[in-house]
């Protein structure tokens, strides 16, 4: 059996290996004739499938190691009865944690009390549930949203959008749609930016289209927004150099990077081909992921303020501020070479782990402060007298 598979899929060789024989290259270097003779394809979200790629293929299963599959054409795969798999929620946790280390970045920037302040999520699936429940546990007073769960549940804490204009955050966690009642193409646009609570802070780590560049351009230079966090671009890897001017905190859509979110990823899409192919999946998790860097942590003692506390134990395990660095060097290339620096940076992505492997040792009993720890992520919390 013959298998394609983006050379960014951490392990996936030696995953799949074990069913075939697994050719790896770069997703935007996928072509018709690469995978002609594939019956297994692997891929990002940087990669479209459908006719273009897979007409006249032998592909009969694709897997998809992210979330998101609006890259992927359902329809196709449907009618040329091709196998289908994504990896719904395996980097859900990292994109939260990437969620709250922004918000805990921007609170220390702007000298921030986040406890107490109101932040609207738009999007409450798998990435937009963990971002409110860490939210919350930062003591923040959380809005939802999401009109599909709302007509699905009847659940009266699914809020119409309006309900959030006057949250102090709003962050963007929705699939990428271009039509029906629930179309997310430039869900921020013009309109929505004006509706914003004055210097509010905005976030997006859903897909870059979701977000109409020019508004926010607009948004910022009018001074609406007091800070903006975006992963996520429009026309990804050729980025609006002047809006990354702009924002206080870019990155090159990394938000669900983690090793742990990749490598989970990679086996759920590895245990959908073996089912397809009525074979026995010989990988888990546990046989690829390391030790973590960062076991365990001790918090000074000296610090008085949870949030200082919550963002020095974060800065431990990620530093998004040094992701922001990276994507920043764009500035200093040659116009024609940002696209390249941009999936360099994205294909040679650093080893980040989830705050889930690592343990928190505090000095004293501070019952608030671990209730937090724990509710953002981390492992278990000890008490050293």
């Amino acid at each position: 059996m013959k298998i394609v598979a983006d050379a960014n899929i951490p392990f996936v060789k030696e995953c799949f290996s074990s069913i075939g024989e697994v050719t790896v290259i770069g997703g935007r270097e996928m072509t018709p004739w690469i995978v002609a003779d594939a019956d297994i394809l692997l891929v990002r979200s940087i990669t479209p499938v459908g006719v273009d790629l897979l007409a006249g293929s032998k592909v009969r299963f694709v897997g998809t190691a992210t979330i998101g599959f609006d890259h992927i054409d359902i329809d196709f795969l449907s009618c040329n009865n091709i196998g289908f798999a994504s990896a719904p929620g395996s980097n859900a946790t990292s994109a939260a944690e990437y969620v709250i280390a922004g918000l805990l970045d921007i609170g220390q920037r702007y000298a921030l009390d986040l406890e107490g302040k109101s932040i609207g999520v738009i999007g409450v699936g798998n990435v937009g549930s963990r971002v409110a429940k860490k939210c919350a546990a930062m003591g923040m007073d959380v809005y939802l949203n999401d009109p599909p769960l709302q007509r699905q549940t009847g659940d009266t804490k699914y809020l119409p959008l309006e309900k959030l204009y006057d949250c102090d955050f709003i962050t963007l966690h929705t699939p990428l749609t271009f039509e029906g009642q629930d179309k997310t193409y430039h869900l921020a646009d013009e309109n929505f930016f004006k509706s914003l609570k004055d210097r509010c802070v905005f976030i997006n780590a859903s897909r870059g289209a979701v977000v109409d560049g020019s508004a926010l351009k607009s948004a910022v230079k009018s001074d609406r927004l007091k800070a903006v966090v975006l992963d996520v671009w429009e026309n990804e890897p050729e980025i609006d150099i002047e809006l990354l001017k702009m924002v206080d905190i870019g990155t090159p859509h990394i938000a669900g990077y983690s090793l742990d979110g990749k490598i989970a990823g990679l086996i759920m899409i590895y245990k959908a081909a073996c089912e397809y192919f009525d074979m026995e999946p010989k990988y888990g998790i546990e046989d690829f992921l390391p030790e973590p860097a960062v076991p365990e942590l001790k918090i000074n003692p000296n610090i008085s303020n949870d949030q200082d506390a919550l963002l020095g134990a974060v800065q431990k395990i990620y530093r998004i501020d040094k992701d922001d660095a990276r994507l920043r060097r764009v500035l200093e290339k040659l116009a024609e070479d940002r696209g390249k620096h941009f999936d360099s940076l994205r294909k040679n992505y650093h080893v980040r782990r989830e705050f889930q492997n690592t343990s928190v040792i505090l000095e004293g009993t501070k019952p608030k402060l671990a209730e937090k720890l724990i509710g953002i992520g981390f492992k278990e919390v000890k008490s050293e007298k």
